[in-house]
């Protein structure tokens, strides 16, 4: 590889691990497989697991990997703004630490961002391994009526866009945070995610900033890209949880006009955290039997 000093990333790939398992390996070697111009910056949450380290010990000669370690877990959406900050490439592209990353994925993803007018994030179409796509990679604003009815199952309008998962690109109100493309000029004027979320509803938040300050968000849905389960999500899912809940009520209180009745906001605010509640046993027998 190039010395560090003379080498010009097409793209800075940005990966926050927080005991993220061996599947981050498997990620790190997927971008570092990748022939698109590029630096990876490797920011770590203060994970006990060892495997960050391991992967600095395995790439130690390549000067694409960057290593970050933070003293302790500041929450995805800081760690991407702190890593952000010492990038060089033009485009950012944020990763989860279990997606696979293929380079026909990656210059497919540039391609639009370079071609689309006004195009402000890009993201692509996450499935499991049975290439089975989450319906979370298609979705729309979380306002009260579409959350109520995601949650409740019932009839209307859901925060996931229903039907079959596109095959081709479209405008989206929001995609999902696991893979997201973005020029870095978008990024900084934005100042990068709201930190005030540590985890979950993050992504959200910034894919209704990118709309609002007048760029478009899309969805390349004939780029496929295999998402595992987060390690974190399976060893700490009451912690995950507490912190999925109190993003859904930050992004109401910031842009659900819902929010602005306080009798409204009084019951969500109870709904919310009556949610959290009930779903507590269940997630602490599912990791007590793992």
């Amino acid at each position: 590889m190039p010395a560090i000093d003379s080498f010009q990333p097409q793209v800075s790939v940005i990966i926050v691990s927080a005991d993220s398992g061996a599947s981050l390996r498997d990620c790190v070697n997927s971008v570092l497989a990748c022939t698109t111009p590029l630096e990876l910056l490797l920011i770590d949450n203060a994970s006990s697991d060892g495997v960050p380290q391991a992967i600095a010990r395995a790439h130690e000669n390549d000067a694409r990997l960057k290593m970050i370690y933070n003293r302790g877990n500041l929450g995805f959406g800081p760690a991407v703004n702190r890593a952000a900050a010492q990038t060089r490439g033009q485009v950012l592209l944020i990763l989860n630490p279990d997606c696979l990353l293929q380079q026909s994925a990656l210059q497919r993803l540039l391609d639009v961002l370079a071609k689309e007018p006004k195009a402000g994030l890009v993201g692509a179409v996450v499935c499991d391994a049975q290439g089975v796509p989450d319906p979370a990679s298609y979705r729309r604003d979380p306002v009260m009526q579409r959350a109520l009815a995601s949650l409740f199952k019932r009839g209307g309008e859901g925060v996931n866009v229903t039907g079959e998962m596109p095959d081709h690109l479209v405008e989206a109100e929001a995609v999902s945070g696991a893979v997201m493309l973005m020029p870095r000029r978008v990024f900084e004027w934005l100042n990068g995610f709201d930190e005030k979320y540590f985890l979950h509803c993050e992504d959200l938040d910034l894919c209704r900033r990118v709309r609002d300050g007048g760029w478009r968000v899309l969805l390349a849905g004939d780029v496929r890209i295999w998402h595992g389960k987060g390690g974190s999500s399976r060893h700490r899912p009451v912690f995950v949880s507490y912190h999925k809940h109190r993003g859904m009520w930050r992004w109401f209180r910031k842009f659900d006009p819902a929010a602005r009745k306080p009798h409204l906001a009084a019951v969500v605010w109870l709904g919310i955290w009556a949610h959290f509640v009930v779903k507590i046993p269940g997630q602490l027998r599912r990791s007590m039997a793992r």
